[in-house]
Formats: structure tokens, sequence, C-alpha cells
């Protein structure tokens, strides 16, 4: 059989070095993952601290963050093909870094949102160019399950930072289960606890840091930069000689000699990239408003809803955590064999019919292990469906040309359909009630279903080279 595509099963993949490599650079989406939900974890402890009452002072602190993820995301807009996705990379390293250390320091609710902030901008990078960088060095035919090796992390980055949080809670033997905002606010939780939760994470963040130092340029970028001796090294180590001469034909038959080495912005308005863009933002804000982050960022508010009490509410954050990295396994084994669209509809279908259930429970009082149960299982369908395959999705569909900024754009819109939800929930609770909040979540995933049944096309199986000349 002759050899014309890179996704030709028959090249003996370096499977440790990609492995390897795929793993730092998901080390930036556990980043993100332990920075997204610590947070929650801190918020009981921190808003008395800083005399927290008012709800949007109370959105302000949770989603400030997530204003520098926007920030990240535009220039990775502005960067990423211009400067590749590793230096971002080692950036996003070191700025993780300074948060953690500023935001355990912080004295004044100012210089905690400020360096809630710069965090902000590492995760914005972190989660855009993480599985671009992956999907870029993947074999086709396993390219869906390494991309989700990077929401395996974030997932991982996710319980840890719910272990520190409840760990940490632990520590004051002394503080009350049924403790008042005052008594926090003056105990060793409300003054040290929250600062050892952000802190923790300065570990992981100057691992990252230097060890992106470590990894290759993305091939594709090289190629598309005027590196190509660079890009056949790395694929050479990636897939053998083969491999990397029919990878850099196939590279080289989706550019212009005119867009070596240059940015064409105005090839975001040519057609098939409005529509495909349009599928990414729609995406990405369906990941968002399908509710999921007032489930990881409000758990505390949901349970104690639910009756529970400080202590157990930690714990039952834990065990979320625990259920969104079990769950993304299911999608690691099954993202190259079903498929994206068949997963991303069994998930929102799901969600929907949860959602309803949920708001159910919340209409009729029936809280406790009901509401846990079936919060466990939005999370579990979330976990495998729409939270990992975003990204991979997005980092499959746009052209080698203009691929950092195009997926950047749906980036972006991930960040802008995060703080709008986050920063708003507390005030749309208050005006909605638990009940309808959560049918309202329902809605948006059936819509979403609709959407992704008649709009989403498959992209399982295909290099990316043959991915473009499909789109146009």
């Amino acid at each position: 059989m002759p050899k014309t595509e890179p996704s030709n099963p028959q090249f003996q993949y370096n499977q440790r070095y990609i492995w390897l490599i795929s793993l730092t650079a998901a080390l930036g989406g556990f980043l993100f993952g332990y920075d997204w939900v610590v947070i929650g974890g801190a918020k009981p402890f921190y808003e008395p601290f800083f005399n927290i009452t008012s709800p949007s002072d109370q959105g302000w602190g949770t989603s400030s963050a997530l204003v520098g993820c926007m920030g990240g995301a535009i220039l990775c807009i502005l960067l990423s093909d211009k400067l590749g996705r590793k230096r971002l990379l080692i950036f996003s390293g070191f700025l993780f870094s300074l948060s953690a250390l500023g935001t355990a320091l912080s004295d004044t609710f100012w210089w905690f949102n400020t360096y809630r902030i710069i965090g902000g901008i590492a995760m914005g990078i972190a989660l855009n160019l993480s599985p671009l960088y992956i999907a870029e060095i993947s074999p086709p035919e396993k390219r869906g399950m390494f991309v989700t090796i990077n929401q395996l992390l974030v997932m991982v980055g996710v319980l840890l930072a719910q272990l520190c949080n409840w760990q940490i809670s632990l520590i004051d033997a002394n503080l009350p289960d049924n403790a008042t905002f005052e008594m926090i606010a003056s105990s060793w939780s409300g003054q040290y606890a929250w600062r050892w939760m952000f802190g923790a994470e300065m570990i992981p963040a100057t691992l990252f840091f230097s060890l992106m130092f470590l990894v290759p340029e993305s091939a594709r970028w090289l190629v598309k930069n005027n590196q190509s001796e660079k890009a056949r090294s790395v694929l050479e180590r990636i897939g053998g000689k083969d491999y990397s001469e029919i990878s850099i034909k196939a590279i080289n038959t989706t550019l212009e000699k005119s867009e070596l080495g240059k940015v064409h912005y105005k090839d975001l308005l040519k057609k098939p990239l409005p529509k495909l863009i349009g599928i990414g933002i729609f995406l990405s804000f369906l990941q968002q408003w399908s509710g999921i982050n007032v489930v990881i960022y409000y758990a505390a508010d949901i349970f104690q809803a639910a009756g529970y009490n400080l202590k157990q509410m930690m714990l039952n954050i834990v065990v979320i955590g625990g259920v969104m990295v079990l769950s993304v396994f299911i999608t690691i084994f099954t993202v190259d064999k079903f498929g994206r669209k068949k997963l991303l509809l069994i998930g929102t279908g799901a969600m929907a019919i949860l959602y309803a259930m949920i708001g159910y429970s919340f209409l009729v009082e029936k809280g406790g292990l009901t509401v846990v149960i079936l919060v466990l299982l939005n999370v579990m369908f979330y976990s495998f469906t729409l939270a990992p395959l975003l990204w991979v999705v997005l980092s499959e569909i746009f052209p080698t040309r203009i691929r950092g900024a195009a997926i950047s754009i749906g980036a972006l819109a991930h960040w802008i359909g995060n703080f709008t939800l986050t920063y708003f929930f507390p005030v749309i609770k208050e005006n909605l009630g638990w009940a309808n909040n959560f049918w309202l979540y329902g809605v948006i995933c059936a819509f979403g279903f609709l959407v992704v049944y008649f709009v989403l096309p498959e992209t399982k199986g295909k290099s990316l080279e043959e991915l473009e000349k499909d789109f146009n």
C-alpha cells in the first residue's frame, strides 16, 4: 500500500516520545484545572476574610480570573501564529507561578483579584494552546485520544485542587460545622487556609515552566514559518523518515508560498472559515452555558441549599472531582472509535434530562442525597463529552495557515461565556431561584443537542490536512 497520507497505520510511531511531550504540554491543562476550581473551595474562607457580602462582589471574586482568561485568549489570537505555541506556553507557566504566590500573599481584595487576573491570563493561554499543540504533534488516528489527555490532566488538576481544599479545611479542628461568617473570618481557616489553597499551585507551575523548555515547537507551525528542516527533525523523531516526508508534503499542499512566515488575519473572513468559526463559537458558549461552572464554582452553595454543612460540602466537592477524572477515561477509550459528534449528542441529551430532574428536586424541596446523585451524573456526562470534545473539535477544524488565531477566537468565546455565566449567576439565582435556574440550563443543553445533530461535521480518523481539504 503506497504511503500517501500521514494517517497511514503502517508508520512506526515513537509512542514514548509522543506521550512525554503530550504530557508536558498537558501540564498546562492540569494547572488550568487547579486554578479553575481552587476558587470554589477557597470561597467559604476568603469571603469572610475580605468581608465579601454583596452578590456583585461575590461574583467578581469568583469570576475575576476569567477576565484574565479573555486576555490570554486575545494574546493567542495575536501571537500564537507569530511566536509559536511553545513560547507562549512557557510564558503561561511563569504567570501561573506568579499568580499562585501573589494570590496566597494578598492582604486586600484588590490585590487578590489582580493576581487572579494574572493567573487567568495563564489559564487562557494554556487551555487554548496545550490541546492545539498536542493536536499538531499527534498521529491522526490517535489525535482524539492524545488531545483528551490534556482534558484528563485538567480533571486531575480539578481533583487535586478539591483534595487540597478539603484537607486544608480540616486542619482547623476548632471550627464548628455551623460556623458563622464572623467565626470563619477570625479562624485559622479564614486567615490562612485559603492562602495555602492558592499557594500550593507554585509546585506544578514551576515544573511546567521548566519542562516546556525541553519540548520541540509544533512541526506544523515550523513549516508555516519557513523552518522545514527543524520540522522534519521533529516529525522524524515522532514517526520516522517516511512519516516526516509525507507529513511535510501534506502540510505544504495546504499552504501557498506567499503564506510562509506570514499571518494573514483577513483569511478569517474567507470561506469556509466564517462557518467553522461560527461552529467553534457556538460550541464554546454551549460548553459554558450548559451550566457546569455553576456546579463547580458554586458547589458549596448548591450543597448548602440541599441541606449539607460546611465539612460535608467540602467532601462532596471532592467527590465531584473524582467523578470528573474517572469520566475522562470514557472519552480516551471511545473518542477515536465512536467519533466526536455521537459523544456530544449523548452528553447534551443526558444533561438536558438531568437538569430537568435537578430543578424538580429543588422545586419539591427534595434535597440531600438525591441532589448529590443527580449533580454527579450531570458532571459525569459533561466530563466525557462537552469538556474534552470542545478542544478536540477546535484543534481539528481550522486550517494550518491561521489555526492559532482561529482556535483562539473559539477560546475567547469560551471565556466570555464562562465569565458571563459565573459573574451573573448570583443575581440570576436570586431572581429565578434554584429550580428555574437549572431548568434554564436544561433548555440550553436541549438546543445544543439540535445544533450538534444538524450542523456539526464528524472529524475522527483524518489528518489535519485531510480535514482542511474536506472543509474547503
